[in-house]
């Protein structure tokens, strides 16, 4: 499945599915984090992590690793947090994370996280009826 079409089925089914005891809030915050976490995965970039660089797939694995761990512990928020609290530094030693994709200068995860959600929401606004 393309990365397009996952995203717009975890968004859809996050938009259809009926609110949970925390709120239809929730439902559209995770989807969007799921969906940022797969795009690290699809996206060849290489992630670095306190010093050392790792593959995609291992940056996808390791954030969905962070995620798990603080739904565990009831600490929720939406993507913005996620990308603040989880996706931009590492919670053990506070440095922050960088992405490097081909043919593009090496930058924060924070702002390429940060990019990919606004892509994402971009793709997936309710179209405007005609008048």
């Amino acid at each position: 499945m393309s990365r397009m079409r996952r995203d717009h089925a975890l968004l859809l089914l996050a938009l259809l599915a009926p609110a949970s005891a925390g709120g239809q809030g929730t439902d559209v915050a995770a989807a969007e984090i799921q969906a940022l976490i797969a795009r690290i995965g699809d996206s060849a970039c290489r992630f670095q992590r306190n010093g050392r660089w790792h593959e995609a797939d291992e940056a996808q694995s390791h954030l969905q690793r962070k995620y798990d761990w603080a739904r565990r512990r009831g600490m929720s928020g939406d993507a913005e947090a996620f990308i603040g609290r989880a996706a931009s530094r590492s919670s053990l030693t506070g440095r922050p994370y960088k992405v490097a994709c081909a043919g593009q200068p090496e930058r924060d995860a924070g702002d390429w996280f940060r990019a990919q959600l606004r892509e994402l929401r971009q793709d997936h606004q309710p179209a405007t009826p005609p008048r």
